[in-house]
C-alpha cells in the first residue's frame, strides 16, 4: 500500500474515532443519534473495504471493524441510554485495537510502480528497481504495459505485450491486476514520453503521462535512450512525458542546459530546471556492472576464447549503408586480420537489421554480404553474436572496434578501449 493511502486511511479512522466520540459524550436527539451510528458504520465499511481492496482479506484490522460494526448496530437498537453510553465506549476502545493493528499490519512503504513496455528497454529501468527491491521501506512493482503498431491515419494498430519476456528474476505484475485508482502508487516510473505522439507506435492511452500523473504524487521519466553526451535534440526533450512528470532523470549537466534552453524558448514561464536530475543513467549503471565472468554468455564463446583478448566488433547499419561496397571490403579485411589470431578473437556483432535493411536497400550488395557472412562462420574466424542482449557482448569483450554508434556511449562507460574504423581505411598488404 502507498503512503499515499495508508494516509488516507489513518485520516478516516481519526474521523471515525471523532464521529464515534459524539456517542459517548454528546447529548442528542434520537434521530441525531441514530445518524451518527449510520455515519460511523458507513465509515468503518468503507474503510475495511478500503484495507481490503488493496491487501485482500485476513486482517485483524478489518476483523475489529467488523465487530465495531457489531456494536454500533447494538448501540441502534438499545434503548437504555446507560447501556448505550457503555457500548460506544466498549466501540471507542476497539477502534484503538483497530489502530493499533492497522499500524503493525499495514506498514509505513513507499510504493514504486515500473512501466517499461518493451523489454528491450527494461534496462533504462532496471537498476532503480533493483536499488527499490532491496530498499525495505519500499514495496516496487513491475508492470508490463500494452502498446500498439500506429496506422496510417494515426489510430492504434495491432496490439503488442512483452510481460512473459523479462528475465526470471523479475516478478511481473499484470497491468489488468493493479488498481491505481486505489493503490495510489506513490512514485511511478516510466520511459516512453511520447504519450500519442508517436508516428510508429503508442502506449495504452491510460498510461499516457497525462492520465498517469491523476493516479501518483510522483511521475518520474527516465529516457529509454542514451546520447553521446555532448546535449540533446530539441525533439527528444520537448515530450508530454517531460511536460507531466514530475522529474526527468538526465545524463548530465550538458543536457540539462539543452532541455532548459529549449524549454524557454517554447514555454518561457515552463517550471523545468526544477524537475531535471543529472543523474546519468541506469543503462550506464547496467554496463558498469558487467565482466566476463557476470554475462551468462554462451559456452562456446567461453571456449573459443580462452586465454585470448576479445574485441568486439560492432556493424552498424548507417555505416554499410553510406559506405557501400567499401564496407563489404572493410569487413573482408578485419575478419582477415583477425583469422588465425592466438591473441585475440573478434567477436562480431553486426546490427540485427542488417541483412533486410541490405536486402532492400542494397540489394546488390546482399550476395556479397551473405558469402562474407558463410566465410566467417564456416571458416570459425571469429564469434559471431546474434543474440537479442547487447550487454553480454559487452562484458564479455575486452575492448570496443567497429562503427561510432549507440552501442559506443554504453561501451566507454566500462572504462574499457575503444577504436572507431573507418571503411576507406584497410591493412596494408
Amino acid at each position: 500500500m502507498s503512503r499515499a493511502v495508508r494516509k488516507q486511511i489513518f485520516k478516516k479512522l481519526e474521523e471515525l474515532c471523532s464521529e464515534n466520540q459524539k456517542i459517548i459524550t454528546d447529548v442528542i436527539a434520537e434521530a441525531q443519534l441514530q445518524d451518527t451510528l449510520a455515519r460511523c458504520q458507513n465509515m468503518a465499511v468503507d474503510i475495511g473495504t478500503q484495507i481490503e481492496t488493496v491487501y485482500g482479506e485476513g486482517f485483524d484490522c478489518v476483523h475489529g471493524l467488523e465487530d465495531y460494526c457489531e456494536l454500533i448496530y447494538m448501540t441502534a437498537v438499545e434503548q437504555d441510554m446507560k447501556k448505550r453510553e457503555d457500548l460506544g465506549k466498549r466501540a471507542e476502545k476497539i477502534l484503538q485495537n483497530v489502530i493499533q493493528y492497522t499500524q503493525k499490519e499495514i506498514p509505513d512503504k513507499l510504493e514504486a510502480v515500473f512501466l517499461p513496455y518493451k523489454a528491450s528497454m527494461w534496462d533504462s529501468l532496471e537498476s532503480i528497481w533493483l536499488a527499490a527491491r532491496e530498499d525495505e521501506t519500499c514495496d516496487a512493482y513491475v508492470i508490463p504495459i500494452p502498446y500498439y503498431d500506429k496506422k496510417a491515419d494515426g489510430t492504434l494498430g495491432e496490439e503488442h505485450y512483452e510481460g512473459g519476456e523479462y528475465p526470471d528474476y523479475i516478478p511481473v505484475t499484470g497491468y489488468d491486476s493493479y488498481d491505481f485508482e486505489a493503490r495510489r502508487p506513490d512514485i511511478v516510473f516510466i520511459h516512453n514520453p511520447y504519450d500519442g505522439g508517436n508516428h510508429v507506435t503508442s502506449v495504452h492511452p491510460f498510461f499516457y503521462s497525462k492520465n498517469l500523473k491523476r493516479y501518483t504524487e510522483k511521475l518520474v521519466y527516465v529516457p529509454y535512450f542514451v546520447l553521446e553526451g555532448n546535449g540533446i535534440p530539441e525533439n527528444y526533450a520537448l515530450t508530454t512525458g517531460v511536460i507531466y512528470a514530475d522529474y526527468v532523470v538526465v545524463q548530465n549537466e550538458t543536457e540539462k542546459d539543452d532541455y532548459i534552453r529549449y524549454f524557454k524558448k517554447a514555454a518561457p514561464d515552463f517550471p523545468i530546471e526544477d524537475k531535471l536530475l543529472p543523474l546519468g543513467s541506469p543503462k550506464f549503471d547496467k554496463v558498469r556492472a558487467l565482466n566476463r565472468e557476470n554475462v551468462d554468455a554462451p559456452q562456446e564463446w567461453r571456449e573459443r576464447s580462452k586465454g585470448k583478448k576479445v574485441i568486439l566488433y560492432n556493424t552498424s547499419l548507417n555505416a554499410m549503408l553510406e559506405n557501400g561496397a567499401a564496407y563489404i571490403e572493410k569487413l573482408k579485411d578485419v575478419f582477415t586480420f583477425f583469422k588465425g589470431s592466438k591473441e585475440a578473437v573478434l567477436l562480431w556483432r553486426p546490427h540485427p537489421l542488417m541483412e533486410s535493411s541490405i536486402a532492400s536497400m542494397r540489394p546488390e550488395l546482399y550476395e556479397a554480404y551473405i558469402t562474407l557472412k558463410k566465410w566467417f562462420l564456416e571458416e570459425k574466424i571469429g564469434i559471431y553474436d546474434d543474440t537479442p542482449d547487447m550487454y553480454t557482448a559487452i562484458g564479455f569483450s575486452d575492448a570496443y572496434y567497429g562503427d561510432l554508434s549507440s552501442v559506443v556511449w554504453l561501451y566507454r562507460q566500462t572504462g574499457k578501449p575503444v577504436l572507431i574504423q573507418k571503411a576507406e581505411v584497410l591493412e596494408e598488404k
